[in-house]
């Protein structure tokens, strides 16, 4: 399940500059007021990456501790929340066997996509429980997964992007193969930096991420005994999904 190591950590928030983390972090704040029960006080975040949802939520006054498998993406994290002065704990966990000390939370969140790094229905349902077992009665699982509806007809085989630095520029190559059966996207990342003088490095990491369709996930959910409360189509009021959404935002209550 490793993934974003080493270098790769390292450029992971040059790659996602742009990805609007203040904004999402306001649509997963009026989830939390909209739809909790209980007074939302303490969020326990897995997958956080380099932490730029943790950083961005813990501005509405909520008590996170952010969790990721990769402890190169944690170290990146940890000098982030240093340098704000954040009270974020960030802390190294495996999401298909949780357990984190500071529980019960009143929400466990988890963004980004990241649960299609867990890529079968057992570890998926591992997920689930400990996610459950984390949670107060009535607490909130607020969570993004890559929506099968857009993915299968609409996916990528091949994707090049770039970014400019300093002194020359960063080539991303993506690509990406489908496995339809056992509904995994398998992306093999090639990263070159181009220097203005003609000399470069490179790297690569492969990735394998799963999609998955509504009802799929309501039933997955139901099993692990939570209610599946609203579905989102990204971080928008928009409840309408179709072969056009590739991002579902899911709310569920324990």
């Amino acid at each position: 399940m490793s993934s974003y190591t080493g270098r790769h950590a390292e450029l992971y928030d040059v790659f996602y500059a742009d990805k609007p983390y203040e904004e999402e972090a306001a649509f997963v704040h009026q989830c939390l007021q909209e739809y909790g029960i209980v007074t939302t006080r303490s969020v326990l975040e897995l997958a956080c990456g380099t932490g730029s949802h943790a950083l961005a939520l813990e501005k509405f006054g909520y008590q996170i501790v952010a969790t990721d498998y990769s402890e190169d993406m944690l170290a990146r994290a940890r000098r982030k929340a240093a340098e704000l002065g954040s009270s974020v704990d960030c802390q190294w966990q495996d999401m298909r066997t949780l357990d984190v000390a500071e529980r019960p939370f009143e929400a466990v969140i988890c963004l980004f996509d990241s649960i299609g790094y867990v890529k079968t229905n057992e570890d998926i349902t591992r997920v689930l429980k400990g996610v459950h077992r984390h949670l107060c009665p009535d607490g909130l699982f607020i969570f993004e997964f890559w929506h099968a509806g857009a993915m299968l007809p609409g996916y990528e085989p091949v994707r090049v992007r770039e970014w400019a630095m300093p002194e020359g520029k960063f080539i991303r190559i993506s690509q990406t193969e489908l496995d339809c059966v056992q509904q995994t996207a398998t992306v093999q990342y090639s990263v070159y930096e181009l220097r203005d003088d003609g000399t470069y490095d490179s790297f690569e990491e492969t990735q394998v991420n799963r999609y998955f369709l509504i009802q799929e996930m309501a039933a997955l959910l139901s099993s692990c005994d939570f209610t599946p409360l609203k579905w989102f189509s990204g971080f928008s009021d928009n409840e309408e999904i179709d072969e056009n959404t590739w991002h579902v935002l899911a709310v569920a209550r324990r």
